[in-house]
């Protein structure tokens, strides 16, 4: 499942901070290309070196970082179809500090289960799940106009973020407690999903302005 917009809902004003955001993971993805591996050691967020009291600075860093074209891409699409309306409630101001608390919230949940990993952790998807969190929260009923996959057959159908999110979410859950089992210390940072989610859910109605959400209305 793909993600695309909200059916229901359109920003009353235009998203700036999340395309400032996605422009800022997009020139770091082109940094990372010109700088190669030594670029993505240095500045991803490496759980053994944070646990040793180093290179605190990564903690920001790699949330802008991706491993590949179809990392990004698949985060910015996803950070795209949640963050306008979510932008638009919480304001210019407080957006910004909860993307990145959601972000910092997430990487400690991750350092938390593999926190002497020598593995570079790197991508938006702990600041996106935290979005994706305070969405439920805040628009539940909203309908997302969403690409399936069903075999061959590919249709755009109009999914409720309650069961659409939701089904994300016990998709993550799982996934990191066959992690957990099989003692795979590698790979997607599913902890990380479920921590920024988690921060998300229990934090949107905190970071909310007092202006009035975002009125109902189609969106292309």
């Amino acid at each position: 499942m793909i993600p695309l917009s909200d059916l229901d809902r359109r920003p009353v004003r235009f998203p700036i901070i999340t395309v400032c955001i996605i422009g800022a993971n997009a020139l770091m993805f082109l940094l990372e290309l010109n700088g190669g591996e030594d670029f993505i050691i240095r500045w991803s967020l490496i759980p053994a070196k944070i646990t040793a009291g180093r290179d605190y600075v990564t903690i920001l860093t790699s949330m802008f970082m991706h491993g590949s074209i179809l990392h990004i891409a698949g985060n910015m699409v996803y950070f795209w179809a949640f963050g306008p309306e979510i932008e638009d409630v919480m304001g210019r101001v407080r957006y910004p500090v909860f993307y990145l608390s959601g972000g910092l919230v997430a990487s400690l949940a991750q350092l938390v289960v593999i926190p002497f990993s020598t593995v570079p952790n790197l991508g938006a998807s702990g600041a996106i799940a935290a979005v994706m969190g305070a969405f439920l929260i805040t628009f539940p009923h909203d309908r997302i106009r969403t690409i399936l996959f069903l075999g061959w057959f590919v249709t755009i159908s109009f999914i409720p973020a309650i069961f659409l999110i939701g089904f994300w979410f016990i998709i993550q859950f799982f996934s990191e407690f066959g992690a957990i089992v099989h003692k795979q210390a590698g790979g997607i940072a599913y902890m990380a999903h479920i921590g920024g989610f988690v921060f998300g859910m229990a934090s949107a109605r905190l970071f909310e302005s007092r202006r009035k959400k975002t009125p109902r209305g189609s969106r292309g």
